[in-house]
Protein backbone atom coordinates (compact mmCIF):
# COMPACT_ATOMS: atom_id res chain seq x y z
CA UNK A 1 0.00 0.00 0.00
CA UNK A 2 1.76 3.55 -0.73
CA UNK A 3 2.07 5.99 1.94
CA UNK A 4 0.16 9.27 1.43
CA UNK A 5 2.42 12.59 2.14
CA UNK A 6 0.68 14.03 4.68
CA UNK A 7 1.14 10.14 6.77
CA UNK A 8 4.71 11.04 5.79
CA UNK A 9 4.70 14.37 6.85
CA UNK A 10 3.04 13.57 10.49
CA UNK A 11 5.33 10.78 10.88
CA UNK A 12 8.30 12.75 10.36
CA UNK A 13 6.87 15.76 12.46
CA UNK A 14 8.03 13.37 15.37
CA UNK A 15 11.62 13.59 14.60
CA UNK A 16 13.90 16.25 16.75
CA UNK A 17 16.37 18.02 14.64
CA UNK A 18 18.61 20.87 14.93
CA UNK A 19 18.20 23.80 12.50
CA UNK A 20 20.65 25.13 10.11
CA UNK A 21 20.73 27.85 7.49
CA UNK A 22 22.55 26.63 4.50
CA UNK A 23 23.89 29.81 2.59
CA UNK A 24 25.40 29.94 -1.21
CA UNK A 25 27.36 32.79 -3.25
CA UNK A 26 27.83 32.96 -7.34
CA UNK A 27 28.98 36.31 -7.72
CA UNK A 28 26.48 39.05 -6.61
CA UNK A 29 24.14 36.82 -5.97
CA UNK A 30 22.98 34.77 -3.06
CA UNK A 31 20.75 32.89 -1.37
CA UNK A 32 19.89 30.89 1.65
CA UNK A 33 17.64 28.84 3.37
CA UNK A 34 16.45 27.00 5.98
CA UNK A 35 17.36 23.16 6.40
CA UNK A 36 17.23 20.43 9.08
CA UNK A 37 18.36 17.89 6.61
CA UNK A 38 21.77 17.86 7.07
CA UNK A 39 24.74 15.54 9.04
CA UNK A 40 28.31 14.52 9.09
CA UNK A 41 28.87 11.33 6.67
CA UNK A 42 32.55 10.88 6.91
CA UNK A 43 35.94 12.36 9.11
CA UNK A 44 38.35 11.18 6.34
CA UNK A 45 38.07 13.16 4.34
CA UNK A 46 35.59 15.74 5.69
CA UNK A 47 32.37 15.38 4.09
CA UNK A 48 28.84 16.63 5.01
CA UNK A 49 25.48 16.08 3.26
CA UNK A 50 22.47 18.67 2.93
CA UNK A 51 19.01 17.67 1.24
CA UNK A 52 17.56 20.43 -1.10
CA UNK A 53 14.43 20.86 -3.33
CA UNK A 54 15.70 20.70 -6.68
CA UNK A 55 13.84 23.94 -7.89
CA UNK A 56 15.34 26.50 -4.86
CA UNK A 57 17.69 29.32 -5.62
CA UNK A 58 19.71 28.20 -2.82
CA UNK A 59 20.16 24.42 -4.95
CA UNK A 60 20.63 26.40 -8.14
CA UNK A 61 23.11 28.72 -6.71
CA UNK A 62 25.27 26.11 -5.06
CA UNK A 63 24.89 23.52 -8.41
CA UNK A 64 26.43 26.71 -10.33
CA UNK A 65 29.24 27.82 -7.95
CA UNK A 66 29.88 24.97 -6.52
CA UNK A 67 30.54 26.58 -2.82
CA UNK A 68 27.99 26.74 0.00
CA UNK A 69 28.09 27.17 3.86
CA UNK A 70 26.10 25.34 6.85
CA UNK A 71 25.13 27.75 10.00
CA UNK A 72 23.89 25.71 12.63
CA UNK A 73 21.61 27.91 14.91
CA UNK A 74 21.63 28.83 18.71
CA UNK A 75 18.84 28.15 20.73
CA UNK A 76 17.92 32.27 20.56
CA UNK A 77 18.08 32.10 16.58
CA UNK A 78 14.51 31.17 15.96
CA UNK A 79 13.95 34.14 14.68
CA UNK A 80 16.96 33.43 11.85
CA UNK A 81 15.19 30.23 11.23
CA UNK A 82 12.45 31.69 10.14
CA UNK A 83 13.45 34.56 7.86
CA UNK A 84 15.58 32.03 5.54
CA UNK A 85 12.42 29.75 5.80
CA UNK A 86 10.64 32.48 4.43
CA UNK A 87 8.17 32.90 7.01
CA UNK A 88 9.37 36.63 8.26
CA UNK A 89 8.06 39.89 7.46
CA UNK A 90 10.66 41.92 5.52
CA UNK A 91 11.24 45.24 4.50
CA UNK A 92 10.33 45.05 0.40
CA UNK A 93 13.29 44.54 -1.87
CA UNK A 94 15.15 43.17 1.28
CA UNK A 95 16.84 39.22 1.01
CA UNK A 96 17.07 36.77 3.19
CA UNK A 97 20.17 38.28 4.31
CA UNK A 98 18.38 41.22 6.10
CA UNK A 99 20.07 42.63 9.03
CA UNK A 100 22.20 39.48 9.55
CA UNK A 101 25.55 39.50 10.29
CA UNK A 102 27.86 37.79 7.89
CA UNK A 103 31.47 36.65 7.33
CA UNK A 104 33.28 34.47 4.92
CA UNK A 105 35.88 31.90 5.59
CA UNK A 106 37.41 29.60 2.41
CA UNK A 107 35.29 29.41 -0.18
CA UNK A 108 33.45 33.17 0.27
CA UNK A 109 30.26 31.10 0.60
CA UNK A 110 28.07 33.72 3.29
CA UNK A 111 28.27 32.13 6.84
CA UNK A 112 25.80 33.54 9.46
CA UNK A 113 28.54 35.08 11.89
CA UNK A 114 26.62 34.72 15.01
CA UNK A 115 25.79 31.23 14.56
CA UNK A 116 26.42 28.41 17.00
CA UNK A 117 28.56 26.58 14.33
CA UNK A 118 29.33 26.62 11.28
CA UNK A 119 30.89 24.34 8.11
CA UNK A 120 32.23 25.83 4.81
CA UNK A 121 31.71 23.96 1.96
CA UNK A 122 33.00 22.59 -1.53
CA UNK A 123 30.57 21.12 -3.60
CA UNK A 124 31.52 17.35 -4.33
CA UNK A 125 28.60 15.24 -5.62
CA UNK A 126 24.60 15.61 -5.69
CA UNK A 127 22.34 13.14 -5.63
CA UNK A 128 19.18 13.04 -6.91
CA UNK A 129 16.14 11.63 -4.63
CA UNK A 130 13.05 12.29 -5.89
CA UNK A 131 12.20 16.33 -5.98
CA UNK A 132 15.24 16.27 -3.32
CA UNK A 133 18.88 16.66 -4.21
CA UNK A 134 21.44 15.21 -1.94
CA UNK A 135 24.57 17.34 -1.89
CA UNK A 136 27.83 16.35 -0.44
CA UNK A 137 30.44 18.50 0.33
CA UNK A 138 33.82 18.72 1.17
CA UNK A 139 34.52 20.98 4.84
CA UNK A 140 37.50 23.26 3.74
CA UNK A 141 37.04 25.25 7.09
CA UNK A 142 34.55 24.75 10.62
CA UNK A 143 34.30 27.04 13.54
CA UNK A 144 32.24 27.25 16.80
CA UNK A 145 30.82 28.47 20.22
CA UNK A 146 30.73 26.20 23.27
CA UNK A 147 28.41 29.78 24.87
CA UNK A 148 25.37 28.12 23.47
CA UNK A 149 22.66 25.59 23.17
CA UNK A 150 21.57 24.47 19.95
CA UNK A 151 17.71 25.68 18.43
CA UNK A 152 15.85 22.44 18.07
CA UNK A 153 12.77 21.63 16.44
CA UNK A 154 9.78 19.17 16.67
CA UNK A 155 6.16 18.98 15.37
CA UNK A 156 6.58 22.42 13.19
CA UNK A 157 7.77 24.24 16.94
CA UNK A 158 11.16 25.22 18.09
CA UNK A 159 12.72 24.38 21.13
CA UNK A 160 15.38 24.80 23.75
CA UNK A 161 17.20 21.51 24.76
CA UNK A 162 18.22 21.14 28.26
CA UNK A 163 21.17 18.75 28.74
CA UNK A 164 19.90 15.50 31.81
CA UNK A 165 21.92 14.27 34.87
CA UNK A 166 24.01 11.39 34.67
Amino acid sequence: MPIDSDSLKATMRQWISGVTVVTTRDGERRAGVTASSFTSISLDPPLILISLQHYIDTFKIIEQSGIFAVSMLRSDQADLSKQFAGFAQLPEGADKFYQVNLMTAVTGAPILADSLAWLDCKLVDIHPAGVSRIVVGEVVATGHSSDHQPLAYHNRGYYNITPQQA
